[in-house]
């Protein structure tokens, strides 16, 4: 368990499943509570995303620069 979101899954297995507090659960999944309770207010943009991997899969030699380009014409 590296990543954050996988570890508050966990945390909210051991709330669910043997019915113990937030931070009890935290602190046997050794996650920080205020980690737990971080909600992400950044834009995923996953049609972007999509779009970037697409250019970049049809277009592998173009860098990051040329597929700005592209995205730019497209009105992104």
């Amino acid at each position: 368990m590296v990543k954050p979101s996988r570890r508050r899954a966990v945390v909210e297995y051991m709330r669910v499943g043997y019915q113990v507090s937030q931070r009890h659960a935290c602190r046997a999944a050794q996650i920080a509570v205020s980690t737990q309770r971080y909600v992400s207010r950044h834009d995923p943009r996953t049609a972007l995303r999509m779009r970037m991997r697409e250019l970049a899969s049809t277009r592998f030699s173009y860098g990051y620069r040329k597929i700005r380009v592209l995205l730019n014409r497209e009105g992104w």
